[in-house]
């Protein structure tokens, strides 16, 4: 009988598809294991083919159903071995397996993969462009090192017109053979050959250290000797398993491109990984503080954060999921918390309780009864944005602080006089607030920062997710909860997906990354049609990458070169004359979804802008007969429904199916939440910004489908998608 293995781009492809083609996969890979190898080949009804254009002559494809075909590498080496590497629509996985070779890596000994075209036509393009180059990136690196440390013949002719690491990370995986790139990255950070070996090579069980003295694996040992990117199907349960039971773990995966990064035997300071939607940016965070804790002193404790309680709930399960029963006993040594509460915890450790945290109804009152004796005309909004962006954001204690101090990002002119009675207002707010024993979550933050500034570091790392979003005093929390260091902070986040208004100097507060930065442009959750779609909301919209509120910490952010290999509909965009037709065509979407395309109702998503119409979509469905819960509510995976929740609700959660609705004029941009141009132009921009980042978030959760509706009249932030 034939033996087969699964490669992790085809598990990933398998999850992505609906149920029904699941159990045909399923179905067609039993019948694949059930016959021998002669009575596979002259199988009329596998159609195992060999394609004429492939660049790896073992290439083969099998018919799944009318419309889709798997693509599998055969053995070469008589252990019928055969590898599943994609299952695709017909067209689309023929493309993708022509262009493909497989090899076996030199020091490795595992199974690799590239594009043998795109590498060729980067081996023209750069062999031109390096001509006139004073140095190449690898000149001091001999051809024997380098094939040493497993680069072969192709790898190490792309990487001799190399010019700057930036030619390098063009041709990044899934592009070049992840093993190899990987080596060819550590070398460009200026890890010496020896440390590239022990740290990529030798974990791998390479002793040899000469290319010329080692054994070449054969393919079948090479997909064996891959055991993190490849599984064998050793039984017939052994599909279902992965779809069901094992689904999870795989959502925890690492890709190799972000090995890396996760992996990285040490940085010498605070580190940053950004990315668009998608990109695997929690799994790096994820994984880097599984190799903290492994690497670490029993004594070394870690904190894990993010940005809501219900994203830290989600963290906390992931982390534990990938640890493993092994493992376990490392969650001990892990705090998974928001920033939020634990500064709530620090000031109740402190001082024996902590303030009662203000709503916003609360927080406008107070300032209201703060301004009541001045006579001026500043609203509630402009003092809380001028005490949140400017006092609480630099730390500023003292009246002298705040009229010496440069008010970036705000674009309203504040003499000398008015910063006086500012501040006047703002203390009369303070003690206001100190009376009722409350505060908002910012100064919550501000005090905490304080307190650990006095009592010293509780944590040996620090991991952050979704970074984009914290303000500068959350940002003193957790430079104050760890010392300077190596490995001190690692962050990863989006500045695309900045939904509140938080600028932020990273190197100000004492977190320089410049150096120790990284970008990961490959999305492995939704399809490229969704991707282009939803980044076209983005179009002419300046955001400033993480961590950099100035030209003279940086530039722009940019999701040039953000990418998908899978492939699925475009997104389907609808106006409606009512609320009422639109509910109506949303049940039957979410019918279609279900009923015939074979989506679980808890993989299908709605949300809009506010709780009234999330209320509503609840409501409608439940009386159509189709189960919703809110979001909010935190159902657990075992419950039924589609999930339904506000755009802000839907941060850091992914689903198969994403209907956005009441994406009118009204909601989008919210007049309330904008700041007028002729109040402060330089927060119009901002409030505006924030206005397109939520939209892009909640129309990047979708993997497979997206639909965008509205009722009335539409919004002008989807102006730059329809015209």
């Amino acid at each position: 009988m034939p033996r087969l293995a699964l490669s992790d781009d085809f598990v990933t492809d398998l999850i992505a598809l609906q149920r029904p083609v699941q159990k045909e996969v399923n179905d067609a890979i039993q019948r694949f294991r059930s016959l021998t190898v002669p009575q596979l080949h002259a199988s009329k009804g596998m159609h195992l083919e060999k394609l004429e254009r492939a660049r790896d002559p073992r290439i083969r494809t099998i018919r799944i159903t009318k419309f889709y075909r798997g693509v599998l590498l055969a053995p070469d080496d008589g252990s019928g071995l055969f590898t599943l590497l994609r299952v695709a629509p017909h067209d689309e996985a023929i493309n993708w397996a022509c262009r493909r070779a497989y090899s076996v890596n030199s020091a490795t000994g595992g199974l690799e993969v590239r594009n043998v075209e795109a590498l060729e036509q980067m081996e023209t393009y750069f062999e031109t462009k390096a001509i006139t180059a004073p140095a190449r990136l690898f000149a001091e690196h001999s051809d024997r090192v380098l094939r040493d440390l497993g680069i072969d013949d192709q790898v190490l002719r792309l990487a001799r017109v190399c010019v700057t690491s930036d030619d390098l990370a063009v041709m990044a995986p899934p592009m070049m053979p992840a093993d190899q790139y990987e080596v060819l990255w550590f070398l460009t950070q200026g890890e010496s050959v020896e440390d590239v070996w022990e740290q990529l090579i030798a974990p791998r069980g390479q002793t040899v250290r000469t290319a010329e003295d080692r054994p070449t694996p054969t393919l079948s040992e090479a997909v064996l000797n891959t055991p993190d990117r490849m599984v064998e199907v050793t039984g017939p349960d052994e599909l279902e398993r992965i779809l069901t039971a094992d689904i999870a773990r795989w959502r925890v995966f690492l890709h190799p491109a972000q090995r890396r990064y996760a992996y990285h035997p040490g940085f010498f300071g605070p580190a940053q990984v950004t990315g668009g939607p998608g990109t695997g940016k929690t799994v790096v965070a994820l994984h880097r503080v599984r190799h903290l804790l492994l690497g670490g002193a029993p004594e070394d404790r870690v904190l894990l954060t993010t940005f809501t309680n219900t994203m830290a709930a989600a963290l906390r399960d992931s982390l534990a999921l990938l640890l493993g029963d092994a493992d376990a006993h490392l969650l001990d040594r892990v705090d998974v918390t928001t920033v939020d509460s634990l500064a709530a915890r620090v000031i109740r450790e402190a001082r024996g309780s902590s303030p009662k945290p203000l709503s916003a109804a609360g927080e406008k009152s107070a300032w209201t009864r703060a301004m009541a004796r001045e006579d001026n005309s500043w609203s509630e909004k402009f003092l809380s944005q001028e005490f949140r962006n400017v006092v609480l954001a630099q730390g500023l204690r003292t009246p002298e602080e705040y009229l010496r101090c440069v008010r970036r990002g705000r674009g309203t002119p504040v003499g000398r006089v008015q910063r006086a009675r500012l501040w006047r207002v703002m203390e009369r707010f303070t003690a206001d607030l100190s009376s009722r024993d409350a505060a908002t979550y910012t100064q919550l933050c501000d005090q905490a920062a304080q307190f650990l500034g006095r009592s010293g570091p509780r944590y040996r790392h620090v991991v952050v997710d979704e970074a984009q979003d914290l303000h500068p005093a959350q940002w003193r929390v957790l430079r104050a909860c760890v010392a300077a260091g190596p490995d001190d902070l690692f962050l990863v986040g989006d500045p695309h997906q900045r939904i509140y208004d938080s600028r932020v100097s990273l190197t100000s507060l004492g977190i320089p990354v410049r150096g120790r930065s990284a970008r990961l442009r490959l999305n492995y959750r939704s399809t490229e049609e969704i991707l282009r779609w939803s980044s076209n909301l983005m179009e002419s919209r300046e955001v400033r990458r993480l961590g950099e509120d100035d030209e003279e910490d940086g530039g722009l952010d940019s999701l040039h070169g953000y990418r998908s290999e899978l492939h699925g509909r475009s997104p389907s965009v609808n106006g409606y004359d009512s609320q009422l037709d639109e509910l109506r065509a949303l049940v039957e979407q979410i019918r279609t979804w279900i009923e015939q395309d074979g989506v679980a109702p808890s993989e299908v998503a709605v949300c809009a802008r506010f709780n009234t119409l999330v209320d509503s979509v609840i409501s409608r469905l439940r009386r159509e007969g189709v189960p919703a819960v809110a979001v909010k509510d935190d159902p657990g995976p075992d419950v039924a429904g589609v999930r339904v929740a506000t755009m802000h609700s839907m941060k850091g959660l992914e689903f198969r199916c994403v209907a956005v609705v009441g994406v009118t004029s009204s909601v989008l941009p919210f007049a309330p939440q904008v700041t007028p141009a002729e109040v402060d132009p330089i927060q119009h921009q901002t409030d505006l910004l924030a206005e397109h980042c939520l939209l892009f978030v909640a129309c990047t959760r979708a993997r497979d489908a997206l639909a965008v509706s509205w009722h009335g009249e539409r919004s002008p932030l989807l102006d730059v998608v329809l015209g």
